[in-house]
This record gives C-alpha cells, sequence and structure tokens, in this order.
C-alpha cells in the first residue's frame, strides 16, 4: 500500500532505528515551570483557558490575519539582478490554491496560527508522477512526532488525518514535510509557543475577569461577615448564611435586610479600586503582547502614539513582529517546493502592510522621478499607463556624469566658450560662388585689353 507515493508502513527506508524526539532525552526529566516553585504549589497554566484570554486570542489572530492577507509572489532574478514577478507550471498553481478545501488566505492563516499557538507547522506535500508538489496540507501539530534514526536522518510519523489524505499512521522522510518552527530552546526540531512565557499573565488576566464577574453578578457588592455580639450554634449559623444568600446576594444585591439580635454585617472583599483592578488587567494584557512583540496599541491596550505617521508605525511592527515569521515562511516555502532561493524563490507582496497615507504616497512617488517612469509610477496608484511614459525622465539642466568628466578634463572648464562663425546658408553659399566666377572673369577682360 502506498500514501502519496509512499509505502505504509513506512520503516525509515531501512534505517534500524527511529527515536522520537525528547528535548528531555539525556538526563533528568525537565519540568517546564513558569516561575520557580509553581510545580509546587500546583499552580498549572491551562493552555485552552490561555487560548481564550482577550489579549492572547488578539495578537494571534492580529498576526496571523496580517501575514495571510499579503499576496505571495513567485519571483526570478534577471540578467541583471532583478528580481521580477513570473508565473511557472511547476510552483504557480500550488501557490494560488494549497489544496482543495482551502484558499491561499485561509492556508496561511492556518499554518501562523499553529506556529504561534504550539511552535510548530508541519505541512504535508502531495506531489503528483513527476514527484511536482500539486498540493500542501497544514497538519495538526499534536498528531505529528519527529522522529530522528541512528544515523541522523529525520522522519515523522503522522497520525490519521482523512482531510490531508492519511488514512493510517505512516512515517515519511523528512523531504515530505515542510516545517517550520521558533523558539527552540531545548530540541532544535521541537518549537516553543510564546504562551509558555506569557501564559501566567494570561491566567492572572483570566482570574480577575472571572472575579469581576461573580462581582458584578453579586450587584457590584463585596462578599462579607455576619457577626453576632455573642456564641450561636453552627445549625444557627448555617440557617443565617442560606437566608442571607438566597434574600440579600446575586439578584437580590442592595436590598434593604433587617435583622435583630446584634447582628451586624461587615464587608471583607477587597473592591475594584483596592485592588487596582483595571491596573493589573492592563498589566497582563502587556504582558502578552510583549511575548508576541506586538505593540499594545495594535490590540486596543494603551494609548496611540502620538506622532503622526501611520507608515513608521507599520514598519516598526513590520520589523519587531511579523519579519520573522514572513520570512521563515518564504524559506520553508522555497526549500519545501524545491526552488534554490538563488535565481527563483518566493515573496510576499509587503504593499498591503506598508501602505502610506496618501499624501506621503504622492510625495515618495514625485521624489522617485528620473527612477520610475511616469507609467510605473501610475501602475502603484492603479492608473493605467499612457502613450510616451514608458521611460524615466529628468529636467533638462540634468546632465549625465559622463558629460560633467569631459568638461572638467578642459583646460579651463568654467571658462567662456568662444562664439563660432555660423556656416553660410546653402543659398548663400551658391551666391558667394557666382559672385567669385564673375570678379574672375573681369579680371581676364581687363587682362586682354591690355
Amino acid at each position: 500500500m502506498r500514501i502519496l507515493g509512499i509505502p505504509v508502513p513506512f520503516t525509515g527506508e531501512g534505517k534500524k532505528d527511529l527515536s522520537p524526539v525528547n528535548p528531555n532525552r539525556g538526563g533528568w526529566f525537565r519540568i517546564l515551570e513558569r516561575f520557580s516553585g509553581a510545580w509546587q504549589q500546583n499552580i498549572e497554566v491551562d493552555y485552552n483557558s490561555v487560548l481564550s484570554f482577550h489579549a492572547d486570542f488578539a495578537c494571534r489572530t492580529l498576526i496571523a490575519s496580517d501575514i495571510s492577507k499579503l499576496r505571495v509572489k513567485l519571483v526570478q532574478k534577471d540578467d541583471n539582478g532583478i528580481w521580477t514577478e513570473v508565473t511557472n507550471p511547476a510552483y504557480s498553481p500550488v501557490l494560488r490554491k494549497p489544496n482543495h478545501f482551502q484558499n491561499r488566505i485561509q492556508f496561511f492563516e492556518a499554518w501562523v496560527l499553529s506556529k504561534l499557538q504550539r511552535g510548530n507547522t508541519y505541512v504535508l506535500k502531495q506531489r503528483d508522477g513527476a514527484g511536482t508538489v500539486r498540493a500542501l496540507y497544514i497538519l495538526d501539530p499534536l498528531r505529528v512526532k519527529p522522529l530522528v534514526s541512528d544515523d541522523g536522518s529525520i522522519f515523522y510519523e503522522l497520525n490519521t488525518d482523512e482531510l490531508s489524505g492519511l488514512p493510517s499512521r505512516v512515517i515519511v522522510p523528512a523531504r515530505e514535510i515542510i516545517h517550520d518552527r521558533f523558539n527552540c530552546m531545548f530540541h532544535p526540531l521541537v518549537g516553543m509557543s510564546p504562551i509558555f512565557a506569557g501564559g501566567l499573565a494570561a491566567m492572572q488576566g483570566l482570574a480577575i475577569q472571572s472575579n469581576s464577574t461573580k462581582f458584578f453578578e453579586n450587584g457590584a457588592q463585596p462578599g462579607g461577615v455576619l457577626s453576632a455580639p455573642g456564641a450561636i450554634s453552627d445549625d444557627t449559623a448555617a440557617r443565617l448564611k442560606e437566608y442571607w444568600d438566597n434574600n440579600f446576594t446575586g439578584k437580590n444585591a442592595g436590598k434593604v435586610a433587617v435583622v435583630g439580635d446584634g447582628l451586624k454585617y461587615e464587608a471583607m472583599a477587597a473592591k475594584a479600586n483596592d485592588s487596582q483592578l483595571i491596573e493589573q488587567l492592563k498589566w497582563s494584557a502587556e504582558v502578552v503582547c510583549s511575548v508576541y512583540h506586538v505593540p499594545p496599541y495594535k490590540i486596543g491596550v494603551g494609548q496611540l502614539p502620538s506622532y503622526n505617521n501611520v507608515q513608521a508605525l507599520n514598519v516598526e511592527y513590520y520589523s519587531q513582529c511579523l519579519q520573522k515569521h514572513i520570512e521563515d515562511i518564504e524559506i520553508c516555502l522555497d526549500e519545501g517546493l524545491g526552488m534554490n532561493g538563488v535565481n527563483i524563490g518566493t515573496e510576499f507582496d509587503l504593499d498591503g502592510l506598508l501602505r502610506m497615507d496618501s499624501v506621503t504616497q504622492m510625495q515618495v512617488l514625485k521624489d522617485a522621478a528620473g527612477i520610475l517612469s511616469p507609467n510605473e509610477m501610475r501602475a502603484k496608484l492603479d492608473k493605467k499607463p499612457k502613450t510616451g511614459g514608458d521611460s524615466p525622465m529628468l529636467q533638462q539642466q540634468n546632465y549625465s556624469l559622463e558629460a560633467l568628466a569631459k568638461r572638467d578634463a578642459q583646460e579651463d572648464p568654467f571658462g567662456s566658450p568662444s562664439t563660432p562663425t555660423p556656416a553660410p546658408a546653402d543659398g548663400e553659399a551658391a551666391n558667394d560662388n557666382a559672385e567669385a566666377e564673375a570678379r574672375a572673369a573681369l579680371v581676364e577682360i581687363y587682362k586682354g585689353l591690355r
């Protein structure tokens, strides 16, 4: 039986030992704590809960959506060393439509989300009979296990995934998988999600939100203690507590309570302003932003920078957060699709991300005169080309370096040029010749008379 051209079960092409990758291999079992002593204190960071924290959710979806909306270009270097967008039947179809159930935006969004949430993205290649990659499938990272043979060769164990064309468990060589990973702190084949560093802050934020929810469900009234001047039995205490909970908490909070026998109610829980609730919640969100390298204002946390330069803000966001992920994907696609990356490769179109405001855009195009032709400038604005606009233009007073070099080679480059004698017109030259011939004839006649 063969799946995607690979025999099942695959035994590693004759390799004797396939050991699962374990970042703890070769020493004591490592416990990855969020802070020292968390394990002993039974403080656990729940992965699924962290995914629901608003700041973590916003950072992941922002990065994934910003990268997925960029168009992937197939570019080739020409004889002048210039990268130009081209089409190629071996690569262009799979870049436009990676598989039968995802378009390119959905595909790259799933790629980035898998990398951010689990630290690893596994992409399975589907080839045709000629060995050309015709489809790419994002795999569930929890169903993939990297393996290393005794000679250092890398394989991947893939569990059943019908959507990706895997009806049963299979082991494939590394050449059939595109593995994008980052934060490989414990093993070069095992990536780590930013949740490892920001999970505790996310759990704190969720605890603040949960406490606030309970607080407002109680009518924004803090909990407290009913105290009596003397001793009371346990039955009496239980009865009073049940009576108070049923009549003066939740929807009934704020009602007038009439108590006797010296009973007194005293609030015990800290109020929101006492615990600096808003500041703590903002701090936890900022910590999550820092581990994803996302500027807090991008997800509505903190103030927007005061200076009015959209392009500068986007360039900062690109260089600090997105550039690493974008270039990782480009290199993985180049190697995974069999491109050399030297003469042909993939490149994300960043114009949609680093788009300038209209005033700055027009100023940049104006300053590009002489470098870009008018039609190239018009193309930047989605305008049709005009006749005569295919060549860059400069003003007449501009001279080439070669012409200036010839001028400077003269003895007196800045001296006044001599005024040349104007050449006679054709008619004037003919008249001058006729007059000269007449004068010569008169001279001959005069000599004969003598």
